[in-house]
This record gives structure tokens, C-alpha cells and sequence, in this order.
């Protein structure tokens, strides 16, 4: 007997229509959903007027569920699994069950959909050519501070995830990290009342202490800039004219720039340059 597969299948993260012809395709083929809620998917399925048994699988049941799961699977059972909101296994348990479908040599195939991240990513404006996703941070304080501190050097786009009851802590413990930073939040994304807010952390502290925030959040933040005297404290004066030569700069215009980065004597600057 040929073992089933496991169908890892994106679903809206809020407009219905964000679903993909191919996802509905195989929510109605397959034998069985797991679904984080099957109140939540039994909504959606509703909509495209698809029937198809439904058993739940999510944080608090994953490890014996997970078990039930894969054996119906090596018997050849097909199954969609589905988060309430965007791409299983990312912030959600979904991951537990793929890393259990690999270990047992089940077949897994992930279809493409509807992301949190990366529509809050591409909506920012800030650099998306390099990033690092950070999910939920810890709701405990110090633990949370703790996350934050190893953030503070990221020059990467980060990108969190968070619930209205802990946006605002969230946010003044950003402060006093990473300090005023300039950021994109997004809540609602894709639905009726989506809302993209742009700023700095203070200008976003102050929104959500004048308005009740409501919704899932993505945070997208800039990454920390890097003071180009930073980057050449590591290397001699005369390594550093010679990096501007190499760009194309004269070797005058080198000293005036090694001087005014590093604040220095530009007398102390030509004193290296007189062999080069």
C-alpha cells in the first residue's frame, strides 16, 4: 500500500478570495483537513462549498494528533493541513507535523499562498532584499528584552508578529532597545479595515495609546544603520586611502575623506599617504 500525502495548504489571511485555484483543487481530492480550528476552516470551506471531513489539529493536541495523523497517512489517507490564517507551520504547529511526515518518509507538498510576512514586508517600503522574520517574541518582559537585545545589531528588515493586548509593551520595549527606529505596522492586512501605519516607534507608541488597537499586527522594522565610521575602525589609515583610491577618488581627495570620517588631522592623514 502506497503511503497518502501530506498537502501543506495556505489559506486567506483574510479576504476569501486570497486562496489559490490549485488549494481548492486539493481541499476537495484529499480524504481528510487538519485544521488549527475547525470552527475558523469550516468558514472558508462553507464559502467554496466544499465538503470534506474535518478534525482539528493545533498547539495543545499536536503530539498526539500528530501520532494519528501520520499512521492514517502510511495507510494512504491524504490529508490538506491548514492553519486558521496564511502558510501552516509558520508561527503555528504545523511544523511539528512536517518535521514527523519527514521523519516517517511520508510525501509532503507545499503549495504557494497568502503570507502575513511578506505581504507586511512588501507593503513597509523598506528593504526586502534581505530580512530575518522573528515571529512572536516572548510575552514575558524580560524574556521579550532579552529577544530584543539580540536584535539590536541586525542590519537586516526584522519582522514580527504580535496581538493587540501586547502591542503597546511591545512597542516601548522597541524604544528602549533598538530606540526610535522607524518602522511599518500592519493590522487587518487584506481585509475591510487593513491599515498600514508608517513612522517611528514613538509616533506608532503614541497612535496605540490614543486608539485601541484591534486586529493581528506585523511589524516590519529597519535594521540598524551602520555608521560608515564604524565600518573602517578595523583597519589602518592607510589601508582606508587606499580603499577610496580603489573606488577611483585622487589621493587627495582620499586623505580629505579618511579624515573627515574618522575625525581626525588631515595633516595626520597626509603623514600616511606621502609613500603611496
Amino acid at each position: 500500500m502506497s503511503k497518502g500525502i501530506l498537502y501543506i495548504c495556505p489559506t486567506p489571511i483574510g479576504n476569501l478570495e486570497d486562496i489559490t485555484l490549485r488549494t481548492l483543487r486539493v481541499l476537495k481530492e484529499v480524504d481528510l483537513i487538519a485544521a488549527e480550528d475547525t470552527r475558523h476552516t469550516l468558514k472558508l470551506l462553507n464559502y467554496y462549498n466544499i465538503k470534506k471531513p474535518l478534525t482539528s489539529y493545533h498547539e495543545h493536541n499536536k503530539i498526539e494528533k500528530g501520532k494519528i495523523l501520520i499512521e492514517k497517512l502510511k495507510k494512504g489517507v491524504n490529508i490538506a493541513l491548514v492553519t486558521d490564517a496564511g502558510m501552516p507551520g509558520i508561527s503555528d504547529p504545523g511544523e511539528d507535523i512536517i518535521r514527523l511526515a519527514i521523519k516517517n518518509q511520508v510525501n509532503i507538498v507545499a503549495l504557494p499562498g497568502a503570507s502575513a510576512l511578506i505581504t507586511g514586508l512588501v507593503l513597509s517600503g523598506f528593504s526586502t532584499d534581505k530580512f530575518v522574520f522573528e515571529g512572536f517574541l516572548s510575552s514575558k518582559k524580560k524574556e521579550r528584552r532579552k529577544e530584543l537585545k539580540k536584535l539590536k545589531e541586525e542590519e537586516r528588515t526584522i519582522i514580527l508578529y504580535e496581538a493587540p493586548h501586547r502591542i503597546l509593551a511591545l512597542l516601548k520595549d522597541i524604544k528602549d532597545i533598538l530606540g526610535n527606529r522607524n518602522l511599518a505596522i500592519g493590522r487587518e492586512l487584506t481585509k475591510i479595515h487593513e491599515e498600514v501605519f508608517r513612522g517611528n516607534v514613538l509616533q506608532a507608541i503614541q497612535k496605540f495609546e490614543e486608539e485601541k488597537p484591534r486586529g493581528e499586527f506585523v511589524l516590519i522594522i529597519e535594521g540598524a544603520q551602520i555608521q560608515e565610521e564604524d565600518l573602517y575602525k578595523d583597519i589602518s589609515i592607510k589601508e582606508h586611502i587606499k580603499l577610496y583610491m580603489e573606488e577611483g577618488s585622487s589621493k587627495r581627495d582620499a586623505v580629505k575623506k579618511v579624515a573627515d570620517i574618522r575625525g581626525i588631522s588631515k595633516n595626520l592623514v597626509y603623514k600616511e599617504s606621502i609613500d603611496m
